[in-house]
Order: C-alpha cells, then sequence, then structure tokens
C-alpha cells in the first residue's frame, strides 16, 4: 500500500525535519505514528500530501510513486486528508463542507453519497447549518467524512481527538475502525490520545528526530508493559 524510504524534507531548503524517514504501512491496516511534539509527525503526512517538498528518499502508493505530487493530485491517488485543527470552512453549511471534499474527484458523482450522513448521525441532523457554529467534536466528524466522501484507499488523521470530548473521541475510534474493517481501508493515525491509539491501532510506531527508532506489533501489550510510551512520548 504504502511504502517511503530515506525520506529528508523540511520547511527550508537543507532542512532535516525528516531525516532519511522509512516506513510502510499494508492495505486495510490501522498504524499509529507516535513521538513527542516536533519529531516531524505532521511533516511527515504533509510531505505526503505535497504540502512540503520531499528532497531525497521515495514515496510510493500502490507502486506507483507520488513524490512531488501536487496535493489534489496525491488525493486523485487514494489519499484522504483530515488535518491538525480540522481545516472546515466555517462559513459553509454541513453539505457545503462535504462538497468541498468532492471537488479533487473528478471521477465521483457531484452529490453527497447518503451514506456520508450515515457515518455520524449528528451531521444528517445539521445539514444547513454552518461548520463554524459547531462543537469541536461535530467539526472533526465533519472533517472525517469530508475526507470519506471522496473514496480514499489511505486515509491520514493528525490528532484527532484534539479538543474533543471523550466520548466524541471513542466514537470516532468505534466509527472508523469499523470502516476499515467492513471497507479494508487503510489508516495513519498521528495521536497523543493513547486510549485512541490502543483501541484503533493494528502497529504502533514510534518517531524521534525525523526517523524511525521503534516499532510495536502488539499494541495491547502497551497496556501491560508502556516502557515505549515513557520513553519516546514522555516529556
Amino acid at each position: 500500500m504504502l511504502k517511503v524510504d530515506g525520506v529528508v524534507a523540511g520547511y527550508q531548503t537543507g532542512s532535516r525535519v525528516l531525516d532519511g524517514f522509512s516506513m510502510h504501512i499494508k492495505p486495510g491496516e490501522i498504524v499509529a505514528l507516535l513521538g513527542r511534539n516536533g519529531m516531524g509527525k505532521t511533516t511527515f503526512l504533509k510531505a505526503l500530501m505535497g504540502h512540503v517538498q520531499v528532497a531525497q528518499g521515495s514515496v510510493n502508493l500502490d507502486g506507483e510513486s507520488i513524490k512531488g505530487l501536487r496535493p489534489y493530485e496525491v488525493a486523485r491517488r487514494g489519499v484522504g486528508y483530515v488535518p491538525q485543527g480540522r481545516e472546515i470552512f466555517p462559513d459553509f453549511t454541513v453539505e457545503e463542507n462535504l462538497m468541498m471534499g468532492l471537488l479533487g474527484r473528478p471521477d465521483l458523482p457531484k452529490q453527497i453519497p447518503d451514506w456520508a450522513f450515515e457515518i455520524f448521525p449528528i451531521l444528517d441532523e445539521r445539514r444547513k447549518q454552518r461548520g463554524g457554529s459547531m462543537s469541536g467534536g461535530q467539526q472533526q466528524q465533519l472533517a472525517i467524512v469530508r475526507a470519506l466522501v471522496g473514496k480514499p484507499k489511505l486515509l491520514l488523521l493528525d490528532e484527532p481527538s484534539e479538543g474533543i470530548q471523550p466520548n466524541i473521541v471513542q466514537e470516532i475510534g468505534h466509527v472508523l475502525s469499523r470502516i476499515s474493517r467492513e471497507q479494508g481501508l487503510t489508516v495513519l493515525l498521528v495521536e497523543q490520545n493513547m486510549e485512541l491509539v490502543l483501541g484503533m491501532a493494528q502497529r504502533c510506531l514510534f518517531m524521534e528526530n525525523g526517523v524511525i527508532v521503534h516499532e510495536t506489533q502488539d499494541v495491547q501489550g502497551l497496556r501491560t508493559n508502556p516502557e515505549p510510551i515513557h520513553r519516546y512520548l514522555s516529556v
């Protein structure tokens, strides 16, 4: 599905926020990318989406390079992105925000599918409400569905629990886990909320200084042996 090898990237010419970053994700897998603030997690997601230029290395999706593509081209290849802070359009209604998720996919009908309002029923109730007047949790649900209406095969989530009440975080985790299981959606989750990670992820990658430094496939084992969490996440 996704194979990244030796990626170097940063925000200024010559900077190396990502310093030889390598990872892979299998189809249908949910992987959590963990690390302290400033280690390069968000930079990596932005590099995948084409918002940050990749100076060195390779980025392949289903065997084809997406390195150097513009964000809309990456989206057309099947990558959905829910950025940190959600970035919905506050003056647009729920329906109008969801329509924006279809603009980058000329191969899809320009009509919001009925299932989009079934994922989080509150969005059906608030179709005509402006996004900016909704709660943080509802805005996050809207941002997730906006990404899903583009029918991605890989979904990137950057801190989806940030500023959201626990019951909505739990609902988001359950819903995305179900969609991944039933539809084969691949998910890369950048997150600090370990309850969400432990409830969703099948594998955890720990990041320091622009590279992966530890991996665990026994995600539930982190409950009884949290040493990697203390080592790579604690301040």
